[in-house]
């Protein structure tokens, strides 16, 4: 039998009531009078705030729609081959079917994305760790992997600062990601990140073992009311490092801000200008210092930043074994998988999904 054949009208009801798609709509509805409202636009950050709200929850019911379009067509489709006893029509359903199931696994992980900060937009941040020249290169595979995996989800990305390696690769990344829910898909990849390969950089041909980290910070709006001192920053400019041209080597538009009190520290050298790049610089920062704040109230800690570890042995939240087998495994959910090349490729939706299920049991 079809496994769409175990899906009838009165589970499509109970989608509806898990979705609560209901609510979303009576929600949409409260929101669009609320739009219609005169004084609307007098507070624009408000305003954007209910107008992007109303996406949200639109694009929800429209998911939920098109997921019952489906399935209607889906079992349309199966009656007509059981009425004219036809199993030929099985090669026009299982497409069909397969397609349904993956669409419904969609749905069902992104309503697993309830945190407050999930909707975001994210500042993602690759550094190399243990393992000099062959950590760096473990940061470019990650850095294509990701950005692959950003590329197909249809998410946009800026970088926002990069440092070569001495030799090889790249000591540190971050880029912007933009999207609906950014944050909250790839928060699951915060933390250390373990590879094992024979080394490309050792003619002996030995096998070493390579740590990077991966930071996730969502993107904190001027909404969020955080106070800070322009006297507790200091503000460096310096050439940038990376690629960028003949105009961003050559002039000091590179970005570094100190906060003095709690030493944190961003920096970012992607734009043309400095003041371009010091207000990307104060976003990262004002992310950084939200994350902080939240941290002192422990009880929003797991939401926003995972335990902090050293980018070494032992604290690795997932495996890339190259040699001498083939395996990627996370080591939070034991979601595992064979197949390295289209991990790095940017496959990685398993081990996200594995994780936002881990995370909400």
């Amino acid at each position: 039998m079809l496994p769409i054949c175990r899906y009838t009208k009165k589970t499509c009801r109970k989608w509806g009531i898990h979705f609560d798609v209901a609510g979303a709509a009576q929600k949409v509805q409260e929101l669009e009078e609320l739009a219609g409202d005169p004084d609307f636009w007098n507070d624009m950050n408000k305003a954007q705030e209910i107008l992007q709200r109303t996406k949200q929850l639109k694009s929800k019911i429209e998911g939920f729609d098109s997921l019952k379009a489906k399935y209607d067509d889906l079992m349309t489709l199966i009656e007509m081959g059981i009425e004219e006893n036809d199993e030929s029509i099985l090669e026009e359903v299982l497409p069909l079917k397969d397609e349904f199931l993956q669409n419904y696994e969609n749905l069902k992980i992104s309503s697993l994305l309830t945190g407050e900060y999930d909707k975001n937009n994210c500042i993602f941040t690759l550094h190399s760790g243990a393992g000099g020249t062959e950590a760096c290169d473990w940061v470019s595979m990650l850095l294509r992997m990701y950005t692959r995996w950003i590329e197909k989800h249809g998410f946009t990305y800026e970088t926002l600062d990069f440092l070569e390696g001495d030799e090889a690769g790249i000591k540190s990344v971050t880029l912007q990601v933009n999207g609906e829910n950014a944050f909250g898909y790839l928060k699951s990849e915060k933390g250390i990140h373990r590879l094992v390969r024979i080394s490309p950089f050792d003619s002996s041909g030995r096998r070493h073992t390579s740590f990077a980290s991966c930071d996730v910070m969502p993107e904190i709006d001027d909404t969020i009311e955080l106070d800070i001192n322009p006297d507790d920053l200091r503000i460096d400019t310096y050439r940038s490092s990376g690629a960028g041209g003949q105009h961003i080597n050559k002039t000091s538009s590179a970005i570094r801000i100190t906060h003095i009190p709690t030493n944190t520290v961003v920096q970012c050298q992607n734009e043309r200008s400095q003041f371009q790049n010091k207000d990307a610089a104060m976003k990262m920062l004002r992310a950084k210092l939200y994350e902080l704040k939240l941290q002192e109230q422990s009880a929003m800690l797991s939401d926003i930043r995972g335990e902090v570890k050293d980018i070494g042995w032992g604290s690795q939240i997932r495996s890339y074994v190259f040699q001498p087998y083939n395996m990627v495994k996370d080591h939070r959910t034991n979601e595992e998988t064979g197949n390295t090349q289209a991990v790095m490729d940017g496959e990685i939706d398993r081990f996200i999904n594995a994780y936002l299920k881990w995370s909400n049991s």
